[in-house]
């Protein structure tokens, strides 16, 4: 068997859903073939799979296509002509009134909506009403294993290391007028994330400035920005062990070169640190009184305090998003102005919560990660109180 069938059953109940469809067409959905656990194979016809609540799963696969569900298990139709696939769809939805698929309704949830509009409509045309699979794609996407933990971990504990050499060495070149570049920092970053085995797609963001009001700000040879006195440095660094399965961890810091930051880089500081502390107690207070919590309640949380500072119209993405093997994972995002993600924060999933404000001379964000557990939430690494004063 692909997948555990019962115990996806048993999430189908306990959502009080009376099905799971599954459809593709040339790879389209691309989860479907992750949580089925497909082997690569000729599909090039359109395919769907019910995972009713209780019961046998059925397929529903083209006539020259026989093999293409053989993995997954369940009784199988067949249809060739359009007439028979509206006939056996309508057969292997059988008689369930609300069921799940990729779909998000107005594309709230982009991450999730592979369904295309033409198919929720030929699956709604039988009668049933379609819900979004997106907190159920969350349990067999996002969820990590102990030992997925573990590789986070051990990744928090040389990142934060790294990150404050990194701060120690900027100051070190300013102070022995030998000012590092951006791009400079960033590839040293990356050779002791190889000497402590760890890895990254692409990164780390390492910006001064203006540069750190660009939130994919990447340095570059191309601009060999120098790291000098008096500049705002931020460091948004990411990295996971460099053993298949592992999960990411993400943090973002910022330091002053100089003795005292000035007063207005020390305000926004203290915003959004505000704003990142009062969405990390939300999150932690929720968990532990067992009390729902959905994605775009913690960006709100967030937003509120660099609104009532007046920083409001500089805070422009979302507050966090999910993290895993890729960095921004297929779990809730704390967010609640980019998209309405009602997903709920669920035990085993682990998030970024990372406010900022990007005005034009500079940008300052703070970045923490929050792993949730089933009955208590926690930061998993350092968090930054103070601006750091890097030549004080």
């Amino acid at each position: 068997m692909s997948f555990n069938l019962s115990d996806m059953q048993t999430d189908l109940r306990a959502a009080k859903l009376d099905g799971w469809l599954f459809y593709d067409f040339r790879g389209r959905d691309p989860i479907a073939h992750r949580i089925l656990q497909l082997p690569d194979g000729m599909r090039t016809r359109r395919w769907f799979y019910f995972v009713p609540a209780k019961g046998t799963p059925k397929k529903l696969v083209h006539k020259i296509e026989t093999a293409s569900l053989a993995a997954v298990p369940g009784d199988t139709l067949y249809y060739s002509a359009q007439e028979e696939l509206r006939s056996n769809l309508k057969k292997l939805i059988g008689r369930a009134k609300k069921i799940a698929m990729q779909y998000s309704a107005k594309n709230q949830i982009p991450y999730v909506s592979m369904v295309d509009a033409g198919t929720i409509e030929l699956v709604r045309s039988t009668g049933v009403k379609i819900l979004s699979s997106a907190d159920l794609v969350q349990k067999y996407e996002a969820v990590w294993s102990p030992g997925q933990l573990e590789s986070h971990l051990y990744a928090g504990k040389h990142v934060d290391r790294i990150v404050a050499e990194a701060f120690q060495r900027a100051a070190r070149g300013v102070r022995e007028n030998r000012p590092e570049t951006e791009h400079g920092l960033q590839q040293w970053i990356r050779e002791q994330f190889a000497a402590a085995g760890l890895t990254t797609e692409e990164g780390p963001d390492i910006a001064v400035n203006a540069h750190a009001s660009d939130p994919h700000y990447a340095p570059s040879t191309d601009r060999p920005t120098p790291i000098k006195q008096g500049d705002l440095l931020l460091l948004d660094v990411w990295a996971k062990r460099n053993i298949p399965g592992s999960v990411y961890y993400d943090i973002t810091w910022v330091g002053y070169l100089g003795a005292r930051p000035p007063e207005k880089i020390s305000k926004v500081f203290t915003t959004v640190r505000d704003a990142r502390d009062k969405a990390v107690d939300l999150i932690l207070e929720s968990i532990a009184k067992g009390k729902p919590l959905q994605g775009w309640q913690v960006d709100r949380a967030a937003r509120r305090v660099i609104e009532k500072a007046g920083f409001g119209k500089y805070f422009f993405h979302r507050t966090g998003h999910n993290i895993g093997t890729s960095v921004h994972g297929n779990g809730a995002n704390m967010d609640g102005i980019e998209t309405h993600d009602v997903r709920h924060l669920i035990p085993g999933t682990c998030t970024s919560v990372e406010p900022g404000i990007y005005l034009p001379e500079f940008g300052i964000r703070s970045e923490v990660n929050v792993y949730i557990g089933e009955k208590e939430a926690r930061v998993t690494g350092a968090i930054q109180k103070e601006l750091l004063a890097l030549l004080a």
